[in-house]
């Protein structure tokens, strides 16, 4: 009867452990930090137990302050995940990565390490990392610099798996649209849509250097193949630039007319002032303009004209 007694308590013990763990783990939970430079986003996953990153900012001076909302939710953070190869989504990673060496800076496939690597390498031949010198590329020439081969990991699988439970779905079977490889995470557990660079709010879309007519048109097609996708689930949208809160997959049928009204625009205008002009009434409150909206109309209005 003792032994009986015994082992009825050892597994109650093992019981009131296990149970213990699930419950410290928890429902994942999303935090927003809007940046104010090129008005990215970046979403910090958690379980309670562990945390993951999405998206890093465009400078180290945003990424500091990301770090500092990271670090107040008081869990390690296990991975820093990079959308796709446009520094305004990893600049900050060298910051986040010294703040918290235990993080493994990840990306979906090898083809957006290599974006990253062509961008990086690229803006430091014009000099544009000069203000940003802890991204330099490490070379023969500058053996300090930032070892983006090392330090940024492709991942297996689809899967991103917080420590504790819960996961993130990555889907990257996209052709090219505003980046060449993007990617967009899906959450079932809080039904939210991730979309990265899919997805602009109340933001004029980038569509200058390197988003030929074939990118829009691909982009249009994945906005329109999303909304169908996800039309069932009717999850919350996480977009990667603009407003982040209360989207949802009406969000792509907006960036459809967008694109329309690009498109129209610029074949129908007269000169660059005019098609900026033009888009600039249709779109008011998007914000933006001076950059992203110029360097598009720059960029299409020099090849139809």
């Amino acid at each position: 009867m003792q032994k009986l007694r015994a082992v009825t308590l050892v597994i109650a013990s093992l019981f009131i452990c296990i149970s213990s763990q699930v419950h410290a783990a928890g429902k994942i939970e999303v935090d927003i930090y809007k940046g104010e430079v090129a008005t990215v986003n970046s979403y910090i996953f958690s379980n309670g137990e562990s945390l993951i990153v999405m998206d890093v900012q465009r400078a180290t001076s945003e990424a500091k302050k990301l770090a500092e909302v990271i670090r107040a939710k008081n869990l390690p953070l296990e991975y820093i995940l990079i959308s796709h190869g446009h520094p305004d989504h990893y600049i900050g990673m060298n910051w986040l990565m010294k703040e918290f060496p235990d993080a493994k800076i990840v990306v979906a496939s090898e083809d957006i390490k290599k974006d990253i690597i062509g961008f990086s390498t690229y803006m430091e031949s014009i000099n544009w990392l000069d203000a940003e010198p802890t991204l330099k590329p490490k070379s023969k020439k500058n053996p300090n610099g930032f070892d983006y081969v090392a330090n940024i990991n492709v991942l297996d699988d689809n899967t991103l798996e917080l420590k504790g439970g819960g996961s993130l779905k990555i889907e990257t079977t996209y052709a090219p649209a505003e980046s060449d490889h993007p990617t967009t995470v899906y959450v079932e557990e809080i039904n939210g849509l991730f979309t990265s660079d899919f997805g602009y709010n109340k933001v004029h879309l980038w569509m200058g250097a390197g988003v030929t007519d074939a990118h829009i048109a691909n982009w249009r097609k994945a906005l329109v193949d999303l909304q169908i996708k996800y039309a069932n689930l009717s999850p919350t949208v996480y977009p990667g630039h603009g407003e982040p809160n209360n989207v949802d997959v009406g969000l792509f049928a907006t960036m459809v007319k967008y694109i329309d009204n690009f498109n129209r625009v610029i074949a129908n205008a007269d000169s660059k002032e005019e098609a900026m002009l033009k888009m600039e009434k249709l779109y008011p409150d998007y914000a933006e303009a001076d950059f992203l909206l110029k360097n598009s109309v720059d960029f299409h209005f020099d090849k139809t004209n």
